[in-house]
Formats: structure tokens, C-alpha cells, sequence
């Protein structure tokens, strides 16, 4: 048994709800077991926040399903305990483990559309939960499910119940799936990733919600993440892991302050802070008479709902009267909340949706375009995701992934499309006798560096980084991050960098654009917007961020109304346009009554 250290066992503390012995979780793989999480060790009190923090690929999540009881069937726990309650959780059969789920435990996953029923309404999956533990009628059920909804922060929480998961953004999912969690109140609650697909704003309030949650009833959590500015906020103690073992265990404070092992002071080095951004001011790019990309009063408009005739009724103003440039060698970030339209904008500069107003990529307009127009333009515009193996066909080689944009554009003979595909492997940090393996056969950092060498495989003016790193660790983050950086030297290539990491924008990009409800309300160079924000709402995104020092724990923030307005409009009515004014040097801001 790996012996706990005194940041394990609190002197004088009452007894644990869970206690974590010398766990072990084993794969069977072709007749060989291995060890995926060997000999953990940890105690968990009521009311405590412990913080389990790695990697990808450390053993976080395989220690989460361990626990719930939702390991695989060839991955199983071969030695070791975990007592909630004096009860050891790997010996309940299912029968009893589905009745503790829930009502007692509780977990809230990273990946929300994998976890809701694509066939069910959110408010038919959200009372579902709740009857399942509590006698209680299906009026009162939805009574509850509403006000779940309306504490994560969800707009008309009773519309949102009618509606399915394909209908709500990755963001908006997350917070039902936290919304279900949290509805029980749970003694223990596991969050695996909660907040990795939601904004800052969002972020900031959920967290809040279960510190909250904590206050009322005592509950117990373990919070899984490679964010260290979510864990500083909130961790009271933090587990580090490494390749299935703990590196180091100790309270927050001395984490972040004296880390003794050098994985811990990596993984600490490489998160980005906000304000660091400043240090690595450069001039910028000059204007040219044609820029990479150029919006004029660009406008995306869908009609929903329909009338007795079947005629829409109403609006979605995705993006209302948006426009900039993106100058040449440029990093443009656009930032703000799930639904504000930053991605509805990059789909519009791909040619993927409808527009209204002047939208151009290297001075060609992209309205009234022929089918062979289309195609060029898909030359000059390429993306990046945020989730690179939902990008890569598991069924082709990586090699394949990257000539295939040359192939579609009759680029090349088939020894030049596989030499340049090598040269591209070699240049985002790979090497050319990788490109006949497949996706899966890689990590998701390398992964997201063969989307990268894709998307310069046409060589094009402008790069859409959609949340493209949103989802990787802090280290993988950071050499993605230097590869877009290097890239863009050799290049001249233009980068759209859409985020909702604050902290990363601010680090990478040369200007910024804060959108909120399809309008931009701020636009100006980073340290005109980070450094002196003027729109309420700039203010509001930058105090949410979690900054990666506990020290700062509890610091005053501005508060917020819970409600978010609404981009529908009936047909014939139109939000209000803002009106931006010059506050010095083309640092815009819009005009607040």
C-alpha cells in the first residue's frame, strides 16, 4: 500500500466519505493484463474539493469509471479498494450500484453527446433521472428539472426541455448534463472535464454552483481536469497523475507554490496566464490594400418555427452587421460566449453558410460564386476543429488525410502530393514513416498537428482555428500553439483564432474582437482589449478567468444577471445594431446606455 502523506489525512478531520486504497484498474488485451492506474491512494472528506489533474493518457478517467462502476468490459479493478461510506464500491453488484448512481454518486462527463439520448427531449431525460430516485410525480419532476436548468444558466429553461441534444450547442449540452448531476444532490459528485466545452462566464458560474452545492448539503467532489486554473480556484487538495501512478499529492496552496516533482513544475510551466500576452507584444502586420479576409456589415440569419401557412415565424440573428479585416500574416482572435455567432462567422468565411452584407477572402467576394468559384475559395480558406479525431476519417491513414484537399483539387502527381504531404509531416514535428498509420494510433496533441499539416496542404491565405486547442492538455497546448507560431513565420500565413479560453487568446493573438449576441461590442489590438477593457461585458469575460494561483482564491468579481437575451427574433423585428466609437487609436468600443 502506497503510504498517504499528512495532505492526505487530515489531523483531526472526521472520518472520510471516500477512501481510496492502493487502486489498481487492469486491461485485458490479447491475453495480457496491464496495469492502467496502479496503487492510488487518497482520501476524500464531505464537503472537500479534491482535484485529480494529469494528462491525457495519466489514468484520470479510468479512476472516474472505476469508481461509477462503468469500466469496460475487458478493463477491470484487480486489486485495491474504494470505500464510500465503508462501502467498497468495485464489490456492489450492478443491481445495487445502479440505485447508489445518482442518489449517491453522480458524475458528470466530458463528452455531453455521448451522454444524452439523441431520441429523447432534455426535459424527458432530466425527469427520467429524477423519478428514477425519487418518489415524486412527473409535474414536480419537471418543476425541478426547470429550476436545474435555470441554475446552470440555460435561456428559457422551459423551451429548452421541448428540445433535443442535436438542437443545443456543445456548450449548452454540458450544462444539462451538469443540470442532471447536480438535481439529486449527490453526496458525491464526479466532474471528468465539466467545464472544457463552456466559457469562461459559463464556467465561472458553474463553478460557483457546486462550491455552492458544497455550502448546502456537504457534498464531496472530485474534479478531474488538465485546466490548473480551474483547480487553483477550486481544489482544496490536488492528486497529480502520470501514466497511471500519483506523482505528487498535496493542499493546493503548496502545489502551485513548492511542487518537489519536476512533472508537476512542467505541467505548471506550461499553462497560460493571462497578462503574460503583453510580454510578447510584436508590431503588427501591416495593411495592404487587400487583406486575407474582410467583412463589411456581414450579416447570418435563419428562419425557424412555422405558421398554420408554414411559414417561418421567427428569426436566429447568428450574426448581426459584423465587420473587420484580417490583414496578412495576421492572428485575428474572435472571443465570447457559446451562441454569440463566432462560429457562424468562420462557416460563413468558409463558404459553409448564407450570408447577407460583403464578405471576401484574398479580395474575392464571396456572394454570386460559381461551383468552380466555391472551389478556389476552399483553397485560400482552411479549418482547424476543435475535436481532431471527429475530423479524421478513422478509416483513412493520416497520410491519406493529408494529400486527400490535393487530390480533390487535381494538385500534383501522386509522388509530388507524397512528397509534400512527407515535408508537411516534417515541418508540424512528425515524421514521414508515421503517414501510413491511422488516427487512432495517435495522441491527441499529434493528432491536432496532422489537422494543422492538412489544412497548408493548399497552401491557403487564411487558417480558421475553431476551438482547436480547447480541448488538449496544457502542455500539447502549448506546442500546438508554438507550431501555429512557427508556421505563421515561414508562411505569412493569416490565422482566425476563435476561442473561449481568454488566456490562450491572449497569448497568441496580434487583435481581438469580443463578440456578444451575433455584434461585436470591442475590437482593438490585445493589449488595447486585455489591457484596458471599455465594454462592460469585455470586463465581465476577462474577470471570469481562472487564474492558476490560489492565492487569489475568493477574489471580488463583478456579478452577473443569470439571464441571457435571446437571438430570435419574430419576422419584422430586429435587435438593436450597436454603435462603436473610437476611444483612442482604433481601439473600438460600443456605446452602453
Amino acid at each position: 500500500m502506497i503510504p498517504l502523506n499528512s495532505a492526505t489525512a487530515p489531523s483531526g478531520a472526521c472520518a472520510p466519505l471516500l477512501s481510496v486504497r492502493d487502486l489498481t484498474v487492469s486491461v485485458k488485451d490479447r491475453g495480457v493484463v496491464r496495469p492502467l492506474v496502479a496503487g492510488l491512494s487518497f482520501d476524500l472528506h464531505p464537503g472537500e474539493t479534491l482535484a485529480i489533474a494529469g494528462e491525457s493518457g495519466s489514468g484520470k478517467s479510468i479512476t472516474s469509471l472505476a469508481l461509477m462502476g462503468l469500466l469496460p468490459s475487458n478493463v477491470s479493478v484487480t486489486s485495491g479498494q474504494a470505500l464510500l461510506d465503508g462501502t467498497n464500491l468495485p464489490d456492489l453488484p450492478e443491481s445495487q450500484m445502479r440505485t447508489w448512481r445518482g442518489a449517491r454518486l453522480a458524475m458528470i462527463f466530458q463528452e455531453p453527446m455521448t451522454s444524452l439520448n439523441p431520441v429523447h427531449t432534455i426535459g424527458n431525460q432530466l425527469t427520467e433521472a429524477i423519478r428514477a430516485h425519487e418518489p415524486v410525480s412527473t409535474s414536480a419532476a419537471r418543476t425541478t428539472a426547470i429550476e436545474a436548468l435555470r441554475k446552470v444558466r440555460i435561456p428559457e429553461p422551459e423551451r429548452r426541455m421541448k428540445q433535443y441534444p442535436h438542437e443545443l450547442s456543445g456548450g449548452m449540452r454540458q450544462r444539462v448534463m451538469i443540470a442532471m448531476a447536480l438535481a439529486l444532490r449527490p453526496a458525491l459528485l464526479i466532474a471528468d472535464e465539466p467545464t472544457t466545452a463552456l466559457d469562461v462566464t459559463v464556467q465561472r458560474e458553474v463553478l460557483d454552483l457546486l462550491h455552492e452545492l458544497q455550502d448546502e448539503i456537504g457534498t464531496a467532489i472530485i474534479l478531474i481536469t488538465h485546466d490548473m486554473g480551474v483547480v487553483a480556484e477550486v481544489a482544496n487538495r490536488v492528486v497529480v497523475m502520470r501514466q497511471g501512478r500519483m506523482v505528487e499529492s498535496a493542499p493546493v496552496e503548496t502545489l502551485f507554490q513548492a511542487p518537489t516533482q519536476d512533472y508537476t513544475r512542467a505541467l505548471l510551466s506550461a499553462v497560460p496566464r493571462l497578462g503574460a500576452g503583453a510580454n510578447r507584444a510584436k508590431p503588427l502586420p501591416p495593411a495592404t490594400p487587400i487583406p486575407a479576409a474582410r467583412l463589411v456589415d456581414a450579416q447570418v440569419q435563419f428562419d425557424i418555427g412555422s405558421n398554420f401557412f408554414g411559414r417561418a415565424t421567427h428569426r436566429v440573428h447568428a450574426v448581426e452587421g459584423v465587420s473587420f479585416d484580417i490583414r496578412r500574416g495576421e492572428t485575428f482572435g474572435l472571443v465570447g460566449e457559446s451562441g454569440c455567432g463566432k462560429s457562424t462567422i468562420a462557416k460563413a468565411l468558409a463558404g459553409l453558410a448564407p450570408h447577407a452584407g460583403h464578405i471576401d477572402v484574398d479580395g474575392k467576394a464571396l456572394a454570386g460564386l460559381t461551383a468552380q468559384g466555391r472551389r478556389e475559395i476552399c483553397r485560400d480558406v482552411q479549418m482547424v476543429f476543435q475535436d481532431p479525431m471527429a475530423a479524421l476519417d478513422p478509416r483513412m491513414t493520416v497520410g491519406d488525410a493529408v494529400t486527400e484537399p490535393l487530390v480533390i483539387h487535381g494538385i500534383g502527381t501522386a509522388a509530388e502530393r507524397h512528397a509534400r504531404a512527407a515535408d508537411l509531416f516534417a515541418r508540424v514535428g512528425l515524421t514521414p514513416d508515421q503517414m501510413t498509420r491511422y488516427p487512432h494510433e495517435f495522441s491527441g496533441g499529434q493528432r491536432q498537428r496532422i489537422c494543422v499539416a492538412r489544412a497548408l496542404a493548399l497552401k491557403p491565405q487564411l487558417i480558421i482555428c475553431d476551438e482547436s486547442v480547447s480541448a488538449l492538455d496544457v502542455s500539447v497546448q502549448s506546442q500546438v500553439l508554438e507550431l501555429l507560431e512557427e508556421l505563421q513565420q515561414e508562411t505569412g500565413v493569416a490565422y482566425l483564432f476563435i476561442s473561449h479560453d481568454m488566456a490562450v487568446v491572449e497569448n497568441v493573438v496580434d487583435r481581438v474582437a469580443v463578440m456578444y449576441l451575433g455584434q461585436i461590442v470591442e475590437i482593438g489590438t490585445r493589449d488595447q482589449v486585455f489591457g484596458d477593457p471599455q465594454h462592460s461585458y469585455t470586463k465581465r469575460l476577462l474577470d471570469a478567468v481562472p487564474i492558476p494561483d490560489p492565492s487569489r482564491k475568493g477574489r471580488p468579481r463583478s456579478q452577473r444577471s443569470m439571464d441571457v437575451p435571446s437571438p430570435i427574433w419574430p419576422i419584422g423585428e430586429t435587435p438593436t445594431r450597436v454603435c462603436l466609437r473610437d476611444v483612442g487609436g482604433n481601439h473600438f468600443a460600443a456605446e452602453e446606455k
